[in-house]
């Protein structure tokens, strides 16, 4: 943080002496306000944060110690320097006690004082500096358990999806034989010969659900099946709109297609990219209820494509945001929904280089933002390039 940026509040009932400071100290680019009792300090701290208070001890009403008490509690970020008369050093030394940066003897030196506010606001800065690191560190603590958790989930699941092929494939033959037997001649009397065939028919429906649902599970974990090439992302928000278009009509949502025009081609799997499109924007046109809007923006962002759907729907509960990028999790009814479409879309985009985020307010319906990288590499650097970086940084913290 520069100097000129720095928050800096004055407190002295003496306004000549408050006035003479401040225009010595706006000619060593500091830009101060000032307040002329405690009172009108707490006023201005409660519209405006300070980094640093000079405040005066001597002052009627409210004092200077009673003021700093206040600021302290209710500002604890705020540095508070002091300034005391020759006998009251009492009182600045009680002040450091209370939480002062330091204190000061009037009649004070310029340069003194400005040094003094300087170090105040180095030890701001380092404060909020920590801070932004903690943030920083849960943040991608939080990101690499989760990233962790998805990892082994999938693993776990796409195990699962391999043993469960090969039954589903000897059911399959087995319900193609039994229909080759009902359709035979004297299989044309057999008692209750058409509820088998309706209940022969429900096990082929089941049979294609359950192998959608292995499908997406391999295709998740899936390693050697990315083909990287030069990518009109226009054109794929283009198709994928055209598949999501009648049900849209249906529901006359407007749809709103927001491309910015000197997009070029980017690097990148055009049919796993038509695949998470077409599944973020299904889930928009859901979630959208009746003359609703669903808007799809993309952005040249210099190094990478921002892609966002905007939905009006109703939104998403804040105890389920972090659960929808988790496999099988889902608030629809039985029957219309895998839960995996979420997972699979970030895993796809994640291999791709990019990142999917998704926010979302209640009644306000819900944002999905996609950042793809417009040069891509192959999906198993990208892979190592994103853990070893997400270590190297936590390792950093620790």
């Amino acid at each position: 943080m520069i100097m000129q940026e720095m928050r800096l509040l004055l407190v002295d009932d003496e306004e000549d002496f408050r006035q003479t400071i401040a225009r010595r100290l706006i000619k060593r680019g500091l830009l101060p306000e000032e307040a002329s009792t405690g009172e009108e300090c707490l006023s201005i701290l409660e519209k405006k944060p300070m980094d640093v208070v000079v405040l005066d001890v001597k002052m009627p009403g409210m004092n200077g110690i009673e003021v700093l008490h206040h600021i302290k509690t209710k500002f604890p970020r705020t540095e508070v320097i002091l300034l005391t008369g020759h006998a009251t050093t009492q009182d600045g030394v009680e002040g450091i006690k209370s939480g002062a940066f330091d204190y000061l003897s009037k009649p004070i030196e310029l340069e003194h004082l400005f040094r003094k506010i300087k170090q105040a606001h180095e030890k701001v800065c380092r404060e909020e500096e920590k801070i932004r690191d903690a943030e920083f560190r849960e943040k991608m603590e939080q990101q690499m358990i989760a990233t962790e958790r998805l990892a082994s989930l999938g693993t776990l699941a796409a195990g699962i999806a391999h043993e469960i092929n090969n039954p589903l494939a000897i059911i399959n033959e087995s319900v193609g034989w039994m229909n080759l037997l009902l359709k035979r001649e004297e299989a044309a009397d057999i008692p209750f010969r058409c509820d088998l065939k309706r209940a022969l028919d429900k096990i082929e429906k089941s049979i294609v659900r359950a192998r959608k649902i292995t499908h997406q599970l391999l295709g998740f974990v899936g390693k050697d099946d990315f083909a990287l090439t030069e990518v009109s992302l226009a054109e794929l928000v283009d198709e994928a709109l055209l598949l999501v278009s009648r049900e849209a009509m249906n529901k006359e949502i407007e749809i709103v297609r927001d491309i910015d025009a000197s997009l070029q081609t980017i690097w990148s799997d055009p049919y796993r990219l038509r695949q998470v499109l077409v599944n973020i924007l299904t889930n928009a046109v859901h979630a959208t209820g009746p003359e609703g809007r669903v808007r799809i923006i993309v952005e040249d962002m210099d190094q990478e494509v921002l892609l966002k759907v905007r939905d009006t729907g109703e939104g998403i509960p804040k105890e389920n945001l972090d659960k929808i990028f988790e496999p099988f999790f889902t608030t629809k009814n039985p029957g219309q929904g895998t839960g995996l479409g979420l997972y699979v879309s970030r895993g796809i985009i994640e291999r791709l280089g990019g990142r999917i985020d998704v926010k979302s307010e209640l009644g306000n319906g819900t944002t999905f933002c996609v950042r793809l990288p417009k040069k891509n590499r192959t999906d198993e650097v990208q892979t190592q390039i994103g853990r070893d970086d997400l270590m190297d940084k936590i390792n950093k913290y620790q």
